[in-house]
């Protein structure tokens, strides 16, 4: 009797100690930590561009404010040229409605011409000129974004002169790490609008945000593997008739890619936008000099920024052209001046397509 009252307390006791029912939580299955989340930032260059294929300058900057509010993009960065501002044809009134819509204004220098070709003190000159233009526009940030992102090519002593004078302005380097060559999509879409060639609006809409979302994808892997981390990034878009049209649909884009939009000043409080990489030719973006510099192996330049490639798929796609009719006039011209790396060709499409 004593033994079965013992073990009836023992019992007792194992109750209290495991949970209702007696059962003991399984231990939690170890799986991979969901990745990390990849930030950017939207900045438009070349602000004010003339009109383009499809929209009047007013229309184009009144479809873009909306589309970015309706998109939620708060605050996004418009690079100015101050030099392109006339007296009396309304820009000015443009440029300041996207401060009223709470986006932030900087320098693309006053006359936007490359430092490729000009020399450091005129060049720091036109900044200056930009940048006493600017100071008294509401939503004015300070900091400055090459032409071209051409910052001297090879002449390191042009570059350093000018970085030190940017310093000395108080001026931050507004680098992007994201680039897709909008500029180039938009350019052939305005030849073939004014030839009067009939465009595939769904396939360039398509081609646009493709372009945009898989550049966005390139650079942040080629980051991952230059700095262990998906930083804050910029990507580079410029005042187009395409990125009114398309601009909601590619931040869609980005969101359904696991991108969360963030403004302009979040982005450039990531340090690495005060790093300065040093490689042999400083031509191009922030993502691709870091990789140069700690001796990524390449590709470390999304393919369709070379002119020839995405020439040939405009005209296939959109103008539904063969392949072997590649590019428009000056493609060819376009690659080597925008190649950023001495060792990069230009692929000859045409042989491939022959």
């Amino acid at each position: 009797m004593i033994a079965l009252r013992a073990l009836l307390t023992l019992v007792a006791l194992v109750g209290v100690m495991l949970p209702i029912g007696g059962a003991v939580d399984a231990p939690r299955s170890i799986g991979k930590a969901p990745p990390p989340q990849k930030t950017i930032a939207l900045s438009f260059d070349d602000i004010p561009r003339a009109p383009g294929a499809f929209y009047s300058r007013e229309e184009r900057t009144e479809r873009l404010i909306a589309a970015l509010r309706a998109s939620g993009v708060t605050q996004a960065a418009f690079f100015v040229n101050p030099g392109r501002v006339g007296a009396k044809d309304g820009s000015l009134g443009l440029i300041e409605a996207y401060a009223a819509a709470g986006h932030v204004l900087a320098d693309h220098s006053f006359s936007h011409r490359s430092l490729a070709v000009v020399p450091a003190a005129a060049f720091l000159a036109d900044i200056d000129e930009a940048e006493a233009w600017l100071k008294h526009q509401p939503g004015y940030r300070p900091w400055f974004r090459f032409p071209g992102l051409n910052q001297g090519g090879a002449d390191r002593a042009k570059r350093r002169a000018v970085l030190d004078g940017l310093k000395a302005r108080g001026l931050l380097v507004g680098a992007v790490t994201i680039d897709g060559s909008d500029w180039y999509i938009e350019r052939l879409t305005l030849e073939a609008a004014r030839a009067g060639k009939p465009i595939d609006e769904d396939a360039l809409h398509d081609l646009y945000i493709e372009t945009m979302v898989q550049s966005a994808e390139f650079s942040d892997r080629l980051m991952r593997k230059t700095i262990g981390r998906s930083p804050a990034h910029m990507m580079l878009l410029h005042e187009t008739d395409l990125a009114a049209r398309y601009i909601g649909d590619l931040v869609e884009a980005l969101r359904n890619n696991g991108w969360r939009i963030v403004t302009a000043d979040t982005a450039y409080r990531d340090p690495i936008y005060h790093s300065e990489p040093n490689v042999p030719t400083s031509n191009g973006t922030l993502s691709e000099a870091m990789a140069w510099a700690k001796g990524i192996p390449g590709p470390r330049w999304y393919d369709r920024n070379d002119a020839r490639i995405a020439g040939a798929l405009f005209n296939e796609r959109v103008m539904h052209q063969p392949p072997a009719v590649a590019a428009f006039g000056g493609a060819r011209r376009e690659c080597r001046t925008r190649r950023r790396e001495p060792h990069r060709t230009c692929p000859d499409l045409t042989a491939k397509a022959a």
